[in-house]
């Protein structure tokens, strides 16, 4: 019997994965598609009994919106939620909000795989305006302002992400919880770099489904004893 379980789940289709386009820290809502998809996982997780104890997500809306509908379909919204910035999707810099198709005819099929599905090449940064844009985001006043990307690469999201997993969720794992996280593509790839010990090569040929819950189980030692179950 599992001692700790961590709950991966990758929120809903957004408004921008339905136009295709890349969206990282952009904050845009989730489609009907992608509230249904929050739902569906909320009843798989009550129907398999398993009730997180406390929930993570990042500063961006799909996510929370998606934890929340997952939640309240388990008629489980009275649980702690923690939310971090360090969660947030990987920062797209100057390709947020644009076509990806579009995009890919613009600098080309090398270039554009290298970011897009590469680990350590980031995309065009943030131009300066863009760039005050952000600084001077209210939701991001209490960050410092040296840790705000103008664009990232996995490793880079990998770096930040890494860091409040140590230092926030680890701790409730260690304490026998189970832990929803409920987060984006890129900032769950990177924690399932760590989880299964992936490399760079490994890690970059691995998709997180949209709205399916991925179970990691731990024994009272921090083992994992079930590497990864998808509901």
């Amino acid at each position: 019997m599992a001692y700790a379980t961590l709950i991966l789940l990758r929120h809903g289709e957004s408004l921008y994965n339905k136009e295709n386009r890349f969206t990282g820290w952009t904050d845009v809502a989730l489609s009907q598609k992608g509230k249904e998809e929050a739902a569906h996982a909320g009843e798989l997780l009550k129907s398999e009994g398993i009730y997180p104890d406390i929930c993570f997500t990042s500063w961006l809306k799909r996510a929370i919106h998606t934890a929340q509908i997952a939640l309240e379909k388990m008629a489980w919204e009275h649980i702690d939620v923690c939310r971090s910035w360090r969660l947030n999707e990987r920062h797209y810099g100057a390709w947020q909000q644009r076509n990806k198709d579009e995009v890919r005819k613009e600098v080309g099929d090398a270039y554009f795989l290298s970011v897009r599905r590469g680990y350590d090449t980031p995309p065009p940064p943030l131009n300066d305006t863009d760039y005050e844009a952000l600084k001077h985001d209210p939701k991001y006043h209490s960050v410092d302002v040296s840790l705000l990307p103008r664009s990232e690469s996995l490793a880079d999201t990998r770096r930040r992400t890494s860091v409040y997993f140590e230092e926030s969720i680890f701790p409730q794992l260690r304490l026998g919880k189970t832990v929803l996280l409920s987060a984006h593509g890129n900032s769950l790839r990177a924690l399932v770099m760590i989880l299964e010990k992936l490399s760079p090569e490994e890690i970059v040929k691995r998709e997180i489904p949209t709205g399916k819950p991925l179970l990691y189980m731990f024994d009272e030692s921090m083992n994992m004893i079930t590497e990864k179950k998808e509901l």
